[in-house]
């Protein structure tokens, strides 16, 4: 069932595109391009000279949970960042040991674009284009990219509403749509098993999270409820899992209050009608 108040045409996902850049990875694995215990520096050996004393440790589950231990933040909203901001995140001098500290940065999302792009060739959007993008009907789809032509990969894919939700019913369907295997049943199930807590954040000074906002996943959010799980950009961006329900809601809007008013305004008028 679909319901607009606009036209359903292409919009930045926001941070929705993080969901696919983990799936990227997922596939990556799965085609043996990549471990998600590979130390980060063994697919970008070039970054190594300029690197941080003990980014040698990040590894490529690191980022996909978001605790690299790296601070470095992006900063320009626009992503025009001089320089190599593969280079910048690898050098910024770490604030906690790798996997002791959670941080959301999607300058850790930029960087396994790059491992995306040094393992298969090819760059993140093109290589996801014929392995997830043309299997789901998602027809040449637009990613923002850096001063140095890589897709930014944690923001900045543009995807309209019913495409997102394809790839939340490939997830909910154990990463199969349409009768094909397009990334493995294990890697789905780990989005949402390899979690860490957020709580972490609060040791640099940060506020308690929101319930919804307790668990982070390999680039997903989990939720408190239900057992569901999420992608989540800003302004109230969403594709909600529900295996229990079989299900999966998707919305997608321009909300500058707090977005987890819409995860609960989802709870009470769509959850209870799904059965």
């Amino acid at each position: 069932m679909e319901r607009h108040w606009a036209a359903d045409i292409r919009r930045d996902v926001f941070s929705v595109s993080k969901t696919f850049t983990s799936v990227a990875v997922g596939i990556a694995s799965d085609e043996g391009l990549l471990e998600v215990d590979d130390p980060v520096l063994r697919h970008l050996p070039g970054l190594a000279s300029a690197a941080g004393d003990g980014v040698e440790a990040v590894t490529i589950r690191h980022l996909l949970t978001m605790t690299s231990g790296q601070g470095w933040r992006w900063p320009s909203e626009d992503a025009d960042h001089p320089g190599d901001p593969a280079a910048d995140f690898l050098s910024a001098v770490p604030v906690a040991t790798p996997g002791t500290l959670f941080q959301y940065r999607g300058g850790s999302t930029y960087v396994l674009s790059r491992i995306i792009h040094a393992c298969s060739g090819l760059d993140l959007r093109d290589y996801l284009v014929p392995r997830l993008f043309t299997p789901l009907g998602i027809a040449n789809p637009q990613w923002h990219r850096c001063p140095l032509g890589y897709s930014l990969g944690a923001v900045g894919l543009f995807l309209r509403t019913a495409e997102i939700a394809r790839l939340g019913q490939t997830l909910l369907n154990g990463g199969r749509y349409q009768g094909r295997q397009v990334v493995s049943a294990e890697y789905v199930a780990s989005l949402s098993t390899d979690t860490v807590s957020t709580d972490g954040h609060l040791a640099t000074g940060g506020a308690r999270p929101h319930p919804q906002n307790a668990t982070y996943g390999r680039h997903v959010w989990l939720c408190d409820r239900d057992g569901a799980w999420r992608m989540d950009g800003i302004y109230g961006q969403f594709c909600v899992v529900f295996p229990r329900h079989a299900a999966c809601v998707t919305v997608t809007s321009h909300y500058q209050g707090e977005t987890t008013d819409i995860l609960d305004a989802i709870w009470s008028e769509i959850v209870p009608r799904l059965g």
